[in-house]
């Protein structure tokens, strides 16, 4: 049991979980709009997600707290250097405009972490913009990027999957923001310290509407209904959760919904 667990940890810590749930959002983008399985694009995402997510949690760790490195964390960083070679492997695989744009996205994610500017605090510690920011870059990675490597002209079905797409994560935030309400920042200002537990919750609820009507626009019968439960899936983790939850309720189960989402697409 206690091997399982450091399994679970290593697998939760060295980010691959969230990564592979990024890879369940692209492949939903290739499902939604009709695009062939493009490997290199899943795989630059995959990794590139890997490799920021690892960045952000832990290039404070070790650059500014300058913290000793265990194992574990030196078997992260390997897993990490690795997947950046094949991130830029994989880049140059991609057209020229996704390229273009996968930069303008890392950039995000680096003023995201460092602090550019002096006596500033990066963007990760901006008052209330945290949740946006996360937000606009999975959309990006997610459904931008492979959209445009596919070269598939702009319509109005991209911007209400792209909204769609930003208010799915911004309510996957909502429920990490409300287990992580005891330890924050007070001046972070993320929207349970501002509106509070209940009223982010009725957010959340209330975001899951327009989530699931505008698949009414563009979707077929059988990914309504799966939309559908994905939905009530959403709505009771945003029911049940409190700060006294373990951190495998939004580190492994909440990460899970884009994979079970991309599950239900394949298999129902």
């Amino acid at each position: 049991m206690k091997l399982l667990k450091q399994v679970l940890d290593f697998y939760l810590n060295s980010s691959i979980h969230v990564a592979l749930s990024c890879y369940a959002l692209v492949r939903i983008t290739f499902h939604v709009f009709h695009i062939q399985y493009d490997e290199p694009m899943a795989l630059f995402v995959f990794f590139g997600t890997i490799v920021g997510y690892n960045f952000v949690k832990y290039d404070a760790l070790v650059r500014v707290k300058k913290k000793p490195i265990g194992n574990q964390l030196k078997i992260i960083a390997l897993l990490s250097l690795i997947s950046l070679v094949l991130v830029g492997y994989y880049f140059f695989h991609l057209k020229r405009i996704t390229q273009m744009v996968s930069v303008i996205i890392l950039a995000i994610t680096a003023l995201y972490t460092l602090p550019f500017f002096p006596n500033r605090k990066n963007a990760r510690n901006w008052a209330g913009v945290k949740i946006y920011i996360v937000a606009l870059c999975w959309v990006g990675a997610t459904l931008v990027l492979p959209y445009i490597n596919a070269e598939i002209p702009f319509t109005g079905n991209f911007f209400i999957k792209c909204i769609q797409r930003f208010v799915l994560v911004f309510v996957l935030i909502l429920v990490f923001e409300i287990l992580d309400l005891a330890n924050d920042d007070p001046h972070l200002k993320t929207v349970p310290q501002t509106i509070g537990v209940k009223r982010t919750k009725i957010l959340g609820f209330s975001l899951l509407i327009p989530f699931w009507v505008l698949g009414i626009l563009t979707f077929t019968f059988h990914d309504l209904i799966i939309n559908l439960i994905m939905v009530v899936t959403l709505m009771l983790f945003i029911l049940f959760a409190n700060s006294n939850r373990s951190k495998y309720y939004t580190s492994f189960w909440v990460e899970s919904v884009p994979i079970f989402w991309w599950l239900m697409i394949g298999f129902l």
